[in-house]
């Protein structure tokens, strides 16, 4: 193959930043080196990639795809150059990609951070948002960062470790619900804001409220817990959410957990990564660190309910 891996570096950056002279700045090259690569790439592609509108630059449709893959192969490539026979946490200069829900990173992805802080303090944590998209295709996805946190069953065939347990409960409006939701019937006729809620997603207390013949009337639909509060407080609506992340609400959310005559069951967060970094001594302490953050929120969960 007659192009390098430097290519590839040149090649994100120009897309990045749409510009010969801000890539050179941010790659700390001359513009003329860039210039030099972009006629390489070009000719490689057989694409323009960056063609001039007014005093602009702009994708190509290729150069648009392309954009979507280049970021990724880099981190991948860091990823391999990165690999070592061994790890040790103590001298290692690292940096793990995981993808966390936006209500695992105050409790699960803080407690992670911390122990990583204390015991591999050259050790980065890059913490990425799930998405729907992602976990549609976790398998190949999973190829790209060390692990995702989703609930256990959501995914199969790929390995995984339990971490911690967590309950679904409902959410509602303090000024709406005063005194609780008292009927079935008003769980079924008042609106809904479920986070990640698709129809190939059923999370168990959706499934719960189904076998009771209550099919939730959903209004809104988000890919972000933290921002349930902000939907439903001063409204009719409600929502499910695990309840650990309702300690971060805080106290002037204008929400409150409530009451239900059902059980919404037991929510099992679940680390899961692809097979191919099963045996990679990086990976393996990650995930002994993971274990550890788990166990570490359950302690504080049981010396919470001591105490109360």
């Amino acid at each position: 193959m007659s192009l390098d891996l430097n290519l590839l570096v040149s090649l994100d950056a120009l897309l990045q930043e749409r510009s010969v002279t801000r890539a050179a700045q941010r790659l700390g090259l001359s513009q003329p080196t860039l210039s030099t690569a972009l006629a390489r790439l070009r000719r490689h592609f057989g694409d323009e990639l960056l063609t001039r509108v007014g005093n602009a630059y702009e994708l190509t449709p290729l150069a648009e795809r392309l954009s979507e893959n280049t970021t990724e192969a880099l981190n991948w490539t860091d990823r391999v150059f990165q690999t070592r026979a061994d790890f040790d946490p103590a001298t290692a200069e690292h940096e793990f990609t995981l993808v966390l829900t936006d209500c695992q990173l105050p409790t699960f992805g803080r407690t992670l951070a911390d122990l990583v802080s204390e015991t591999a303090p050259g050790v980065r944590l890059r913490f990425r948002h799930s998405t729907e998209a992602f976990v549609q295709r976790a398998h190949d996805n999973l190829r790209t960062v060390d692990a995702v946190v989703l609930p256990q069953g959501l995914l199969a065939q790929l390995p995984s470790l339990d971490l911690f347990q967590d309950r679904w409960v409902c959410v509602a409006s303090a000024d709406a619900s005063p005194g609780g939701v008292t009927s079935m019937r008003e769980l079924a006729d008042r609106p809904w804001v479920l986070p990640f809620y698709h129809p190939t997603v059923i999370f168990p207390s959706l499934r719960r409220l189904r076998d009771h013949g209550i099919e939730p009337r959903v209004e809104i639909t988000t890919e972000d817990f933290l921002a349930v509060p902000h939907l439903i407080a001063g409204t009719e609506r409600l929502s499910l959410v695990p309840e650990r992340i309702t300690r971060h609400f805080g106290k002037d959310s204008g929400t409150v957990v409530m009451d239900l005559a059902l059980e919404l069951g037991v929510l099992v967060e679940t680390l899961w990564w692809h097979p191919l970094h099963e045996r990679d001594p990086a990976h393996i302490w990650l995930r002994r660190t993971a274990a550890l953050a788990g166990r570490l929120l359950t302690t504080d969960d049981t010396g919470m309910r001591s105490s109360s």
